[in-house]
């Protein structure tokens, strides 16, 4: 490990040049295409270690330690930016494992691992903005990272982190970070392991707002596990009987992440489907997982509206769960959900009043299922949706002051799977895309607008199915400014993968090609962009330009020739097997 990386980093691309001369050139150096965190590097900058921790059988046995905020940069929480360096490394056969970073009963970052190499195995750091979370940070409280890994024959590898967390001095040139007042969790709240609850059924919190609160806004963290992590290859109840038995699973690919107010619903959100370094083709996601793996993207929703219902002094329950488009509304086991509420208060200590004046929100999306069984036996299964939410609601604060809050969503959700050649090939044309808007008095306040793009080919090469193919076309296009007190910005990445896997009894093989082609721009004036694509773990090709782009060159180590690649058993969609 190199703990003393963090004290030098000044992006995430310099830590990759850093780490790439510090280890051997055979260790694999993975990462996710993303922006380094736009933080003042000009500032003056205090490191802390959090935590350090090798998980080998770890199941249950979370690393909980207590953290104290620093105070050689400034008053705690008077700092202009705060970001987390995550380093890992790992040698062996294990697969991907998911990871939750739990601080004061919230999660604030989900995380997964990329599966290891023998020999000299894998190296890979990720730093993570967390600004946001600044009022927790400036507290001392208790910091979990949940990372459950096995330990058992055939599986080795054993994943040794070290976390870091770096602050940055406010001054006049760069001022203190703009923040909630209070961030309140919606979480298990446990005390011993990370604080996501699994549904379903729904999960369920009663919380207590202060009384003189004037804007909330929620953040949602939910991903698919299980029966449930490939639930965009999901296939509608009403064709399923259509397919050969215990080939996939149902309650169909749509799935909405829903927050209620006391049994009402706040907002909804479509999840982007995150792929795992273990999913269908490993060698599809090394050294460049798939988007989204080793940060999970979050979702925003205004629950003002409700504020004026939240402000009684009572407890109120929250819930959060995820739905289908089937007629029952069930899905398969299981999602990890958890939430938080940002807060901001009235400088009044007078309770805040008002009432909503409009509710127009249907408890499930609209939907619509439609599909064919061809003569040959094709099989095509397209189902659509649509969601529209607008609530209104007039707010008074203690101090006087009177806002009108307008917050709407619109989506729409469209996936069509296509089965061919007597099942040896299954296409998905998945598409979600929507757009999120709150105004307080006019100003728009929560923007959000999305489109999630996502096509998949999977090929049997061989009656079995222990030779197979799978393409994918991924996209994340994102403009988002969550909150007045968090910097919103503009994502477009665009990932062309690709894998082959054979299995024999001498040992799995395969190869992969990943090319991504990343923009980032905030409304603060940062700039970033990438285009970076590898072939059997080496880098073939990498630009990265803007103003938060290292200033040197990138190096990562060469592998040579290496076609056919040793890999480990993938993950497949429904209930797809490998070989008889």
């Amino acid at each position: 490990m190199l703990p003393q990386l963090s004290r030098f980093c000044r992006s995430a691309a310099t830590v990759l040049l850093l780490t790439s001369f510090a280890v051997r050139a055979a260790v694999l150096v993975d990462f996710q295409v993303a922006q380094p965190p736009p933080l003042p590097q000009d500032a003056k900058q205090c490191t802390v270690q959090i935590l350090q921790r090798t998980f080998g059988f770890s199941f249950g046995l979370a690393e909980v330690v207590e953290f104290t905020p620093p105070t050689d940069c400034g008053a705690p929480g008077s700092w202009a930016g705060i970001s987390l360096n995550f380093t890992v490394t790992s040698n062996g056969t294990q697969f991907d494992r998911l990871g939750i970073f739990t601080f004061q009963n919230v999660e604030i970052w989900r995380t997964s691992t990329p599966e290891p190499t023998r020999g000299d195995g894998i190296i890979w750091t990720y730093l993570k903005d967390v600004t946001r979370y600044t009022p927790l940070f400036a507290k001392n409280g208790t910091f979990i990272l949940q990372l459950d890994n096995l330990i058992e024959t055939g599986l080795d590898g054993q994943y040794a982190t070290t976390l870091h967390a770096t602050f940055f001095a406010s001054s006049p040139r760069h001022p203190p970070a703009l923040q909630a007042n209070e961030i309140i969790p919606v979480s298990t709240l446990a005390n011993n392991t990370g604080n996501d609850a699994s549904v379903p059924p729904a999960f369920s919190l009663n919380v207590t707002v202060p009384r003189n609160a004037v804007q909330i806004f929620a953040e949602l963290y939910a991903s698919g596990n299980g029966n449930e992590e490939f639930w965009y290859f999901n296939t509608a109840n009403q064709f399923l009987s259509d397919l050969p038995s215990g080939f996939t699973f149902g309650d169909g690919p749509f799935r909405e992440v829903r927050l209620l107010v006391d049994g009402q619903l706040a907002g909804a959100a479509l999840p982007y489907a995150v792929i795992f370094t273990g999913g269908i083709v490993p060698t599809a996601w090394r050294p460049i997982t798939s988007y989204g793996a080793l940060d999970l993207p979050t979702y925003f929703l205004d629950l003002t509206p409700f504020v004026p219902i939240l402000t009684d002094g009572n407890p109120h329950n929250i819930t959060l769960d995820v739905v289908s488009a089937e007629d029952d509304h069930t899905i398969n086991q299981n999602w990890f959900v958890s939430g938080n509420l940002q807060v901001v208060t009235d400088p009044s200590s007078k309770p805040t009043t008002g009432k909503i004046t409009k509710y127009e929100a249907s408890p499930f999306a609209v939907s619509k299922t439609t599909g064919s069984v061809g003569a040959n036996g094709d099989v095509n299964v397209t189902v659509a949706t649509t969601r529209s939410i607008h609530i209104e609601a007039e707010i008074t604060s203690g101090s006087g002051k009177k806002t009108l809050v307008v917050w709407s969503q619109n989506m729409q959700f469209s996936n069509t799977q296509e089965f061919l050649d007597d099942f040896n090939i299954q296409n998905i044309i998945q598409t979600a895309s929507g757009s999120f808007l709150s105004t307080h008095n006019g100003v728009p306040t929560l923007v959000d607008t999305f489109s999630y793009p996502l096509n998949i080919n999977f090929t049997n090469l061989t009656p079995d199915g222990s030779s197979f193919v799978a393409d994918f076309d991924h996209s994340y296009n994102r403009v988002s400014q969550p909150a007045p007190f968090i910097l919103g910005s503009t994502i477009r990445e665009r990932q062309l993968a690709t894998g082959f896997f054979h299995e024999a009894s001498t040992g799995n093989t395969g190869n992969g090609t990943n090319s991504n082609t990343f923009s980032y721009v905030d409304l603060a004036g940062n700039t970033f962009d990438r285009e970076v694509t590898a072939v059997d773990n080496n880098i073939t090709s990498d630009h990265q330009g803007g103003t938060l782009a290292p200033h040197a060159a990138v190096s990562f180590p060469h592998f040579g020739a290496q076609t056919p690649l040793v890999i480990t058993q993938p993950r497949l969609p429904g209930k797809r097997k490998i070989g008889n």
